[in-house]
This record gives structure tokens, sequence and C-alpha cells, in this order.
């Protein structure tokens, strides 16, 4: 299984409640059910208070890497990343598991 983990942060002056982060996290959130390659998903907002942590995680999970690449090329996954791009940087990992 391959793990994929994604940290957004948020643009300086960019809030929760910005109609753009908000679609963009429903973006998201859809993506569980579309896309049959996704064997685990949860995402949520961060909690911690520490100048370091990030805003958004997404943690997934996938059989292999041929279908986490499948995922990362899908027309919806690919439309959730364009609205992320307008007001926020992001970091991934992926690894075995």
């Amino acid at each position: 299984m391959i793990r994929h983990l994604v940290l957004f942060k948020l643009n300086e002056g960019v809030e929760r409640d910005d109609p753009r982060v908000v679609e963009g996290v429903e973006a998201f959130r859809a993506l569980d059910g579309k896309i049959p390659e996704i064997r685990f998903w949860e995402l949520g907002w961060n909690l911690s208070d520490r100048p370091i942590a990030y805003d958004f995680a997404i943690n997934s999970g996938f059989e292999d890497v041929s279908a986490l690449r499948t995922y990362v090329e899908h027309p919806e996954h690919q439309a959730g990343v364009a609205l992320w791009k307008e007001f926020s940087t992001w970091v991934i990992a992926d690894y075995a598991y």
C-alpha cells in the first residue's frame, strides 16, 4: 500500500472561511467515492497552534504506485488542485506501508 500525505499552508491573509477555500475543501472531500483507486481517505483542518504547523491535511491510501498515479492524473483531482493553487502552497510525502 502507498500512503499519500499532503499538507497545505494557506497563503498570507487567506482564512478558512474564504469562499475559495470552502470550495477547495469540498472539491477534495468529494473525491472519496468518485475515484475508485482510493482505498483510504481522510482530510481535515489542523488543530495545532504551533507556528510550524500546516493548515489542512489529506491522508490517503492507494494499492500501489500505479493507482496513486491514476488518482493524481484524474480530472476531478486536477480540478481540486487548480482551486488550491490559487490560495495555498503544499508539500507531499508518498511512502509504502
